[in-house]
Formats: C-alpha cells, sequence, structure tokens
C-alpha cells in the first residue's frame, strides 16, 4: 500500500487543551469533527502517548482552539515537538481561560470549543473521545488552517541537511543511523517507521 495516499484526506488542526489540577497542557490533534447537532457533539482521538490525552481521560474536560493559516511554525514547535510531563507549554504565551476553567489560544484561532466527555473508546494506539461542546466563541474570520496547508505553506522545508539517517515525513523529526529499526516510532508525531523516508 501507497501511504501517501492517506496524507490526501483534508481535515483541520487544533490545539487540544486540558487542565489537571494546577497544570494545564496542550497537543496538537488533527482529528476533531462534529459527529451531532442534537446533542451538540464532536469527537478527537489523541494518541495515548500524548500526556494531553491522560489529562482528558482523568479529567472529562478539553477545549479545542481552532487554528488558523494566520498561525506560526513556533505554536506547532510548542505544542507539538515537546511533552507536557517535562514542560510548561502555556508558559510565556498569551492564553484565554473559558468557563470550564480549561486554556484556549486566543490568537491565530478562528475560535474555540469547551467540551465535556459523555464517552471514550480504546482505539489501540489512541483514544476516541465523544463529547457534548458546553461553549464556544468565534474568534476571527481568518481561514482554518487545514493539514495539506500546513504542509505546503507552514511546515519548514526539509532543505538540504548533512546529516544521515531517516526524516519522518509527518513532522521532520530526524532518525540519526542505518537501517531505520522496524519497531521505529517518531518520538514527536509517534507515526512509525513506514512514515520515515532515507535522508
Amino acid at each position: 500500500m501507497d501511504k501517501k495516499v492517506m496524507y490526501d484526506l483534508s481535515y483541520g488542526l487544533y490545539v487540544l487543551t486540558a487542565r489537571e489540577g494546577e497544570k494545564d497542557n496542550g497537543c496538537i490533534i488533527n482529528t476533531a469533527l462534529q459527529v451531532t447537532t442534537s446533542p451538540n457533539r464532536v469527537s478527537i482521538a489523541v494518541n495515548k502517548d500524548n500526556y494531553t490525552c491522560g489529562m482528558v481521560e482523568r479529567t472529562g474536560a478539553f477545549n479545542i482552539s481552532i487554528i488558523d493559516e494566520s498561525c506560526p511554525f513556533d505554536l506547532f514547535e510548542r505544542f507539538g515537538f515537546h511533552s507536557g510531563k517535562d514542560t510548561d507549554k502555556t508558559s510565556g504565551i498569551e492564553l484565554g481561560r473559558s468557563q470550564n476553567g480549561v486554556v484556549y489560544l486566543p490568537s491565530h484561532t478562528t475560535g474555540f470549543m469547551s467540551c465535556k466527555v459523555v464517552e471514550k473508546v480504546d482505539m489501540g494506539s489512541h483514544i476516541v473521545f465523544f463529547a457534548d461542546v458546553t461553549d464556544g466563541e468565534k474568534l476571527s474570520d481568518n481561514a482554518p488552517m487545514t493539514y495539506a496547508y500546513y504542509h505546503k505553506n507552514v511546515k519548514p522545508s526539509a532543505g538540504k541537511s548533512q546529516t544521515k539517517g531517516y526524516r519522518c515525513r509527518i513532522c521532520g523529526y530526524v532518525y540519526e543511523g542505518d537501517p531505520l529499526p522496524d519497531d521505529c516510532v517518531c518520538p514527536i508525531c509517534k507515526h512509525g517507521a513506514d512514515d520515515f523516508e532515507k535522508i
């Protein structure tokens, strides 16, 4: 199978945020969609290795900030390339806090939704959460950013690198070494060896 065909599925990019105790955290996801209008319900799929996933599972509450096309790459680095286990991803940036107590991003987003989990399904590597939308606000008229737009216009191109090894086609992480282990998993985006290319 040519796995590149999967890259043509069109979907948006979001910052999923949660709060547990006094800790705020978030991660980038590309799997949010509305599943019903009555009740107003959404679903998200989150990799179990993401610290935010455990926070959502334990607290049952989260926010989704809808990233727009003005968003710079450094926001993806902040929320997508580091772990909340050992990094305060929310430090030093402008944040809002909604009625559910969870932070959201007021800049570079079209809006946010506050959600309360009503059901979860274990899908192996990910957990799918179904949640009722309890609050939300439209913040800008900018176009929402799609995964395709991110790859074409925001993600830095690989350029000419002297590094030898394998590059993750999803996020750009470089594994230095040869051969690439069959069970290699990208430490940043959690994609497997099939999503790496030799450089």
